[in-house]
C-alpha cells in the first residue's frame, strides 16, 4: 500500500494540474474567480484518488466518498451558477490591481498554493478510507451526522442569500433565516464539515492529528478570507446599517440576537 506521503503527493499533483488548467483559462477570460470552483471540488478529487490506493472497509469508503462528493459538488455547482457570466469577484479584481504587471505570475503561485493546501487538508481522508474496521464507532456516527448538518446548513444559507438578492433592493443586508443569527452562516457550516471530518477520522490510529483541519479552516475563514474580507467590504459599502448588524448579530456561530444598547454599554 502506498504511504501517506505518496498519496498526498499524488493528490497534490492531480489538483495542481487542475489549478494550472484554470490558471490558463483565466489568462483568456480574465476571471480568476473560477479557481473557487476547483477548490470546492478538489476534496472530492482527493477522496477519489485515495480510494484507488486504500483498502479500508468498503461500506465506510462508499459512505464517506458519497458524502464528500455531495458536499463538493453542491458547493461547486452553486459557485458555478452564481458566477457564470458575471464580472470577476471583487477579491481577485483587487489583487489584480495590487499586483499590476505581476498579476498573472502571482495568480499562478496563488492557485498552486491552494492546490497544496487542499491536498494537505485532505490527508485525514487517507486514514478514514484505510480504516478496515467493519464496525462504526459512536464518534464516527456523530461525525457523519455533523457532515450532513454542515452540508444542509450551508445549502440553506446559500439559498436564503440567493433569494434575498433576487428580491431585495441592491445594497441591502440579508437578515433572513440563518442570517438573522449569524453574519456568515455559510462559512460556519463549511467549518462544521471539517469538524465532522475530524470526528470521522478520530477512531483511526492517527485520527487525533486531523484536529489541524478544523483549526486551520477556522483561521482561514475568520482571519484570512471569508469573514475578514467580507466584513471589510460590507462595512465600507453598507455603512452604519451594517455596523448595527455587526453589533447585534454573531459573526460566525449562529446565536441569539444581542441588544444593540446592551452591546454599546458593554463596549463603553
Amino acid at each position: 500500500m502506498m504511504t501517506t506521503l505518496y498519496l498526498f503527493l499524488l493528490s497534490f499533483l492531480t489538483i495542481s494540474l487542475l489549478m494550472f488548467g484554470v490558471w490558463l483559462l483565466q489568462l483568456k477570460n480574465k476571471n480568476a474567480g473560477i479557481v473557487d470552483i476547483i477548490w470546492a471540488i478538489s476534496f472530492m478529487v482527493s477522496a477519489l484518488v485515495y480510494a484507488l490506493f486504500t483498502d479500508g472497509y468498503e461500506v465506510r469508503q462508499y459512505l464517506f466518498i458519497g458524502l464528500v462528493s455531495l458536499w463538493c459538488l453542491r458547493l461547486g455547482i452553486h459557485l458555478f451558477v452564481r458566477n457564470w457570466g458575471k464580472e470577476e469577484d471583487l477579491r481577485y479584481a483587487q489583487l489584480r490591481r495590487e499586483w499590476g504587471p505581476k498579476a498573472n505570475k502571482n495568480l499562478f503561485l496563488f492557485f498552486e498554493f491552494q492546490a497544496i493546501t487542499a491536498a494537505a487538508l485532505s490527508i485525514p481522508f487517507i486514514w478514514i478510507l484505510n480504516n478496515s474496521s467493519t464496525e462504526f464507532s459512536i464518534v464516527e456516527w456523530i461525525g457523519y451526522a455533523l457532515l450532513w448538518i454542515g452540508v444542509l446548513g450551508e445549502t440553506v444559507a446559500d439559498y436564503q442569500l440567493k433569494q434575498y438578492k433576487e428580491t431585495a433592493p441592491k445594497g441591502g443586508i440579508c437578515k433572513a433565516g440563518l442570517w438573522n443569527y449569524s453574519r456568515h452562516p455559510n462559512y460556519f457550516f463549511e467549518w462544521l464539515v471539517w469538524v465532522a471530518i475530524f470526528l470521522i477520522a478520530l477512531p483511526t490510529t492517527y485520527g487525533w492529528m486531523a484536529l489541524y483541519c478544523p483549526l486551520l479552516m477556522w483561521h482561514f475563514l475568520n482571519n484570512v478570507t471569508g469573514v475578514k474580507t467580507t466584513e471589510e467590504h460590507m462595512a465600507s459599502t453598507r455603512g452604519e446599517s451594517y455596523l448595527r448588524y455587526q453589533r447585534t448579530t454573531s459573526a460566525f456561530v449562529p446565536w441569539i440576537k444581542r441588544s444593540e444598547s446592551r452591546k454599546l454599554k458593554t463596549e463603553n
